[in-house]
């Protein structure tokens, strides 16, 4: 049996893997990570979406065990700003579309149409986060109990595979915070952590890595070794030189130009929403976080160079940035062709990356992780494992780009050459075929991706409909049915929205409790 795992590099992904793997498996393994003093982790992968609540189910930690410590908020979806055209703006929500006479009732909105903004009349987030609420009473009772008879449970150790139901909010987090306290929280429950930097990979007579080699520590040896450095890949795309395949030609977005700025939250309020604003080369992501504003400039290369990417950022975030300092980051769009070589297993940046506009870099990491644990192998490295493993990593980022070309490709917005050529684009396989299907027939889940990537087709539908660039028909069906259900689920959720914006504390109120 393996009983030795090296992580070589510490962040989020490295600190997830191990407190994972400590709770899974507990004294049977021994975790060690190896972790540079001197690079320093990205750390601008703030934003998460509502499955990240199984990982910290499962290690088994309360909001107020860790929330506080980690200047950590409520997400409870994505507002796009400016996708459509100036001043416009819709939400990708964490909910479920409600179901009327066997039709979602996005069909019945085409139908009908009974106000223009659908996420407003579909969901009942779109309220709620324009109103700044907190998915929580005081009390810490769930808004969401109010209308479900049979609330999922709390607390219960799951995985990803058991989400049942949609839960209605995700977090942000200081990333920096986040790894600090995993590291701690790791280490309480035996993890070992190696401060050094790694000079050099060993490998044995069949290839496979043996050990590494440290400036101080010497040769740390390991059965399984977990490469979580980033883009560097400095086990499984430099030591054994797996291919990295690259997405660029489907999302041209290569770089980065982040900024942390503090606020007064108590003032400016706290939105409990990533928002994604478009720009002329890209789009700027803005997060509230306990303390401060993480933002940041995601844009194409081809089409700003780093400084007008900062010009923009700080011109947008205004003079609170003025004595911020930025951080430029070039990013590898794509994925490594295998995750798992050997008995190396990349994990994070390394295993791949697609741009962060829905959130999914720390959702590829809890992915790989459960994986992992999942096919975790014997001492005779069953093969089948392997494969099984690596398909399922790869279709989670495959699914996640195509559902992000989608974005792209349906946004109305052709104000300028960026826009205009993301209508021009590559895409991946199928998609052309499913795009053109939704025109006459709203996505449905078996006319989506086809294999797990995190996304529902309540998630395509919203922003299908919210980006306005792709025509969509109504269901003929509808024509000649009684609408009558419809029309009072519609005022439902009026009501609904309207008295939970009355009874719910705001975001801030309810943390600073919490705080």
């Amino acid at each position: 049996m393996l009983k030795r795992i090296v992580i070589v590099g510490g962040g989020t992904a490295g600190w997830m893997t191990a407190a994972y793997l400590r709770a899974a498996f507990g004294s049977n393994i021994a975790v060690t990570v190896v972790e540079s003093k001197r690079i320093a982790p990205i750390g601008v992968g703030e934003a998460t979406f509502s499955t990240i609540r199984h990982f910290f189910g499962f290690l088994g930690l309360r909001e107020e065990d860790w929330m506080p410590k980690c200047n950590a908020t409520y997400k409870l979806g994505i507002r796009f700003e400016n996708w459509r055209e100036p001043g416009h703006h819709f939400y990708h929500p964490f909910e479920r579309l409600r179901v009327v006479d066997g039709f979602p009732l996005t069909d019945w909105w085409v139908h009908k149409r009974p106000g223009d903004r659908f996420d407003r009349d579909a969901f009942l987030m779109a309220a709620i986060c324009d109103a700044e609420r907190s998915p929580r009473y005081l009390d810490g009772r769930l808004f969401e109990q109010d209308f479900v008879e049979n609330p999922e449970p709390e607390n219960i150790r799951t995985t990803l595979s058991e989400q049942g139901t949609q839960f209605p909010y995700a977090y942000h987090f200081d990333a920096a915070l986040l790894a600090g306290f995993l590291a701690e929280h790791a280490m309480e429950r035996g993890a070992v952590q190696i401060l050094d930097d790694v000079l050099d990979v060993g490998r044995d007579q069949r290839g496979w890595i043996s050990h590494v080699q440290t400036r101080e520590h010497g040769q740390v040896e390991g059965d399984l070794f977990i490469d979580c450095t980033g883009f560097r890949g400095l086990l499984i795309n430099q030591a054994l030189e797996e291919p990295f395949v690259s997405f660029q030609e489907n999302l041209p977005n290569d770089s980065a130009v982040a900024l942390r700025v503090p606020v007064d939250m108590e003032q400016r309020g706290l939105r409990p929403c990533t928002t994604a604003t478009a720009q002329e080369a890209g789009w700027i992501w803005t997060i509230p976080l306990y303390g401060r504003i993480g933002t940041g400039y995601v844009y194409a290369s081809d089409y700003s160079s780093p400084e007008e990417a900062e010009r923009t950022l700080r011109e947008f975030v205004g003079p609170e940035a003025d004595d911020m300092e930025a951080n430029h980051i070039k990013m590898r769009i794509g994925r490594t062709q295998r995750s798992w070589v050997g008995n190396c297993v990349a994990i994070g940046l390394s295993s791949g990356f697609v741009e962060p506009l829905e959130s999914t870099g720390i959702f590829f990491i809890q992915h790989g992780i459960e994986q992992l644990v999942k096919h975790f192998p014997a001492g005779d490295w069953d093969p089948v494992l392997q494969d099984a493993y690596n398909r399922s990593v790869a279709q989670a980022i495959e699914g996640v780009r195509e559902f992000l070309v989608l974005h792209y490709r349906g946004a109305a917005r052709n104000d300028n050459q960026y826009w205009r050529d993301a209508k021009t684009r590559a895409v991946p396989d199928g998609f052309a075929e499913r795009l053109e299907q939704w025109h006459s027939k709203l996505p449905t889940e078996s006319s989506i991706f086809p294999h797990y990537h995190g996304f529902e087709a309540y998630s395509y539908l919203a922003v299908l409909l919210g980006l306005g660039g792709e025509p969509v028909k109504p269901a003929p069906a509808l024509a000649l049915m009684d609408g009558t259900a419809a029309d009072k689920e519609f005022q439902l959720i009026r009501d609904q929205s309207r008295d939970l914006v009355k009874s719910l504390p705001s975001q801030y109120e309810y943390l600073s409790q919490m705080h």
